[in-house]
């Protein structure tokens, strides 16, 4: 409208009073850096205040249009310093597979970080994977989309690198390709050991404790390969408490492991019948045992220990009671007695040792109750071994030294588990 009126009708627009377009333009300059906008960019930090003052500044020091050019050079300046400072993110992943060099792009991929790109990849050995992650970048520079394609299609089959790439076929004309496997294969379950899969299972903790999720996993890719069958390299026998996601705790996918949840990780003859059927048909390599930290079966197995009244009048719940007297064999009941007279950090410390009692229980029970299980591990196809997860910090601990292995199965075996409960008492 106001270049219509401009190009028709100027010598109109001249009788229009100066007083009356300068109220105009001071009610909307008003509104424009009003107080409360002043107050929110003084919030938002230096990078959104400094250029908006310095424009502001200008203007009134020299007049409207070389105030707005003087701001709009500050603005850039900062924009392009952002754009510097956000880095190239390079980390080197242990996959199901292999060892993958992760790349992810950031958010303003602008020419400015074509030499840093451009090194980042020559850094990748020969024969290597590398995997391009566009999913957070925003804006990719045609100049950098070239570096990219180039590498793709002409530097790494040169040098026998595989590229995998993600996030660039929406947005841009570079297919996206991923060349690795990220779920369970025959192959891979037949090719691994038991201490491998304990390893990939820490690894993937790691990430879990980092916020830093496996490469690009695909679900609906992981759902349509394992549809035809399941290849899983351990079985995780957790409590059914909701602060404890197996899956989400070892960044786990698709097929990669099974997940039995009982409260308690207890092992009762169906949780048994479960894992012996993970372990001896589907051929999983490990079995972990996980506990955690402010267990509340076991919180209140230890307090209802001495009750005189049954644990069904306390607790309303009429079949609980099989979990608690289950967890209650791990430990003397009348070491107990008067507990709630306890300190709270004695009373914590004391539950805090029966829920690692209860997982080397758990471990020793599956290994003497099923000889299935018992003949695997004395072949070195199988480990069971303990862990307690803390759910105040997403820590894991493992109990290694109370691990069934090949070369301690019989000495933990030799010993009947209830040893422990006459040590405890004494």
């Amino acid at each position: 409208l106001l270049l219509v009126c401009v190009m028709a009708a100027p010598t109109l627009l001249n009788r229009i009073p100066l007083a009356a377009l300068a109220a105009i333009l001071i009610v909307t300059g008003f509104k424009l850096a009003s107080p409360k906008l002043v107050k929110q960019l003084w919030n938002e930090g230096p990078y959104q205040f400094i250029p908006f003052i310095v424009t502001v500044v200008a203007i009134v020091l020299t007049d409207l249009l070389l105030g707005i050019l003087i701001g709009l050079a500050i603005a850039l300046s900062f924009i392009l310093q952002s754009n510097l400072r956000m880095p190239i993110r390079r980390y080197v992943e242990r996959h199901l597979t292999d060892e993958i060099i992760h790349i992810q792009l950031s958010e303003q991929m602008s020419f400015f970080k074509r030499a840093a790109l451009s090194q980042v990849l020559e850094e990748v050995p020969a024969g290597g994977h590398v995997m391009i992650d566009a999913e957070a970048a925003d804006f990719i520079d045609p100049d950098i989309l070239d570096l990219l394609e180039d590498y793709q299609n002409k530097t790494a089959p040169a040098r026998g690198i595989e590229v995998s790439c993600v996030g660039l076929r929406d947005k841009y004309a570079i297919e996206d390709r991923i060349g690795f496997i990220d779920y369970s294969t025959r192959e891979l379950q037949e090719a691994t050991t038991p201490e491998q899969v304990l390893e990939m299972l820490l690894e993937g903790h790691q990430r879990f404790c980092q916020g830093r999720r496996l490469l690009s996993r695909d679900l609906a890719r992981q759902v349509n390969g394992t549809a035809k069958g399941q290849h899983p390299l351990g079985v995780i026998l957790s409590c059914i408490d909701s602060r404890v996601p197996t899956e989400l705790i070892f960044d786990l996918g698709v097929g990669d492991v099974f997940s039995a949840r009982v409260a308690g990780n207890l092992p009762s003859p169906e949780i048994l019948g479960s894992v012996e059927y993970g372990c001896v048909v589907a051929r999983a390599k490990l079995v972990v045992v996980m506990g955690h930290t402010r267990c509340g079966a076991v919180t209140e197995a230890v307090r209802l220990a001495c009750s005189e009244v049954s644990i069904a009048e306390v607790t309303g719940c009429h079949h609980v009671e099989h979990v608690l007297e289950s967890i209650q064999q791990c430990f003397d009941p009348e070491l107990t007695r008067g507990i709630a007279d306890w300190p709270k950090e004695q009373r914590d410390g004391f539950v805090e040792e029966v829920i690692r009692r209860n997982v080397r229980h758990t471990v020793r029970a599956l290994a003497e109750q099923s000889e299935s299980l018992a003949n695997l591990v004395r072949q070195g196809q199988l480990m069971i071994i303990g862990a307690i997860y803390d759910v105040a910090d997403g820590g894991l601990e493992l109990l290694r030294q109370d691990a069934v292995t090949a070369t301690t199965i019989d000495r933990l075996l030799a010993a009947p588990l209830q040893d422990e409960v006459r040590a405890a008492r004494v």
